[in-house]
């Protein structure tokens, strides 16, 4: 997924936002970021609070997403996967968490 936000803040750099470009790219990261991160630690707890950050990071790239579609920056067609994506991994984050 953070390959999808990298590929579409490529074509936010050809509309010239940069800075909008940069912000999709960091949120798009944090999640597999954190993940990773959290998996390292042998405490439950401090790998369920990585989980939650990583969450957080999915709805706010979302967030993003639709509000560059209000904008006018991007088409919805261009990001329904994306978005769809984002909700199937929150679940699984979701779930994942509540299992540890």
């Amino acid at each position: 997924m953070a390959i999808q936000f990298h590929r579409l803040a490529e074509k936010f750099e050809q509309k010239k936002y940069y800075r909008y470009a940069e912000q999709l790219r960091a949120a798009g990261l944090s999640v597999p970021n954190n993940i990773a991160e959290g998996s390292a630690s042998p405490h439950a707890a401090e790998f369920k609070q990585f989980l939650n950050i990583a969450r957080r990071s999915l709805f706010e790239s979302v967030s993003m997403l639709l509000v560059f579609e209000e904008m006018g920056i991007v088409a919805a067609q261009d990001i329904a996967s994306l978005v769809s994506n984002c909700d199937q991994l929150s679940r699984k984050l979701t779930n994942l968490s509540r299992s540890r």
